[in-house]
């Protein structure tokens, strides 16, 4: 369960990761040769895979061009990137290019975005600074792609991870915040701002005051169900405040890091909303599923007893949520079980539910 957010991206077969020519399937990008030649060699039978709900319209953004991403406008020089699955930002001023986050799948596509709308705009196509939302090798790990002369900025926290996995694909920060942190460049002006850990412990808000917009990474997925255990979220509850906080914020559009359109408030709403529900539902099968029967069929092996309970608590509280969000949230059927162990988890761990003091 240590896994990244989208960390599965790199544990595909080859032929289903993006590249050259990629089309957008299910909202990840793919290459329609490559994807024939790994069902040749798999073979033509699906038979014993899952079948799972299909994805909203609503759920999917815009088609990635021939190179594998898009790049458009969300509000005057502000701009996003996307393969489909991951997200990038950047802002054009007149001293330069301001990068936000750049994930390893879009790669090199990043400048390619770059330099399409410098060219559209007669603008600068030089990445002067990149801001890094996280430490997560999934959204900063092309960073080291701009090379050395960037100035990069992030948390004091980012520092601190980025020095201890010294990955030069990933160059820790130059300029560090605690709190909070104005960064002014060609007469643009970015608030950045650390409201405690959520999804990571140097996750950050950027804020785009003259453009209605706030990026915020791995906490809401617009359109989408959680990834995996809560987007294997490292501070449960503070990832669980984080919508809220982002709420607090006057902002239209939300750059989320994932999948492939922008977000809006309502979308956060209903992820606050999935998540509710989701918290009212392990409470009651918390109170339903009988401890008794696992351990008398167990017996001394208490990690199948746990294993077994929590399986089947887990089962109970996701089915009728993922029932309700099929056809609202896409993969609501995929990852709300995995998500409701971590919240489980949380509840008793980091609250205490269910934990009574001997006497």
């Amino acid at each position: 369960h240590r896994a990244r957010l989208g960390d599965e991206r790199h544990f595909l077969h080859p032929s289903l990761r993006a590249g050259p020519g990629a089309l957008v399937a299910g909202g990840t990008a793919t290459t329609a040769s490559a994807a024939t030649a790994h069902a040749s060699a798999a073979g033509s039978s699906d038979a014993g895979l899952p079948d799972y709900a299909p994805v909203p319209a609503g759920s999917l953004g815009p088609a990635v061009n021939s190179q594998g991403y898009y790049v458009g406008r969300v509000q005057r020089n502000l701009y996003w990137v996307t393969d489909g699955d991951y997200q990038a930002a950047f802002l054009t001023t007149r001293d330069g290019v301001v990068l936000f986050d750049a994930p390893p799948t879009i790669g090199h596509n990043l400048q390619r975005a770059v330099d399409e709308i410098a060219a559209a705009n007669g603008t600068s196509n030089k990445v002067t600074h990149i801001v890094h939302s996280h430490h997560h090798s999934d959204h900063v790990g092309a960073s080291g792609l701009f090379g050395r002369h960037v100035v990069r900025i992030g948390h004091e926290e980012n520092r601190r991870l980025l020095l201890r996995d010294n990955n030069p694909n990933k160059p820790a920060p130059d300029i560090t915040f605690a709190d909070r942190y104005t960064l002014h460049v060609g007469g643009e002006r970015v608030e950045l701002a650390h409201h405690g850990s959520n999804h990571a412990p140097d996750n950050i808000y950027i804020r785009f005051p003259h453009h209605d917009t706030l990026m915020l990474v791995d906490i809401t997925i617009p359109g989408w169900a959680p990834f995996g255990a809560l987007n294997y979220s490292e501070d449960i509850q503070g990832y669980l405040a984080a919508p809220a906080k982002a709420l607090s914020y006057p902002w239209k559009h939300h750059i989320a890091g994932h999948m492939g359109r922008l977000g809006t408030r309502a979308d956060v709403t209903v992820h606050q909303q999935y998540i509710d529900d989701l918290t009212t539902s392990i409470k009651q099968a918390l109170g339903t599923v009988d401890y008794g029967v696992y351990a008398a069929k167990y017996g001394n092996n208490i990690w199948a007893v746990v294993k077994t309970w929590l399986d089947e608590v887990c089962r109970q509280a996701a089915a009728p949520v993922a029932a309700k969000y099929t056809g609202t949230l896409a993969a609501a059927d995929v990852f709300t079980e995995s998500s409701a162990f971590s919240l489980v988890e949380s509840l008793r761990l980091d609250l205490g539910l269910g934990s009574a003091i001997h006497d």
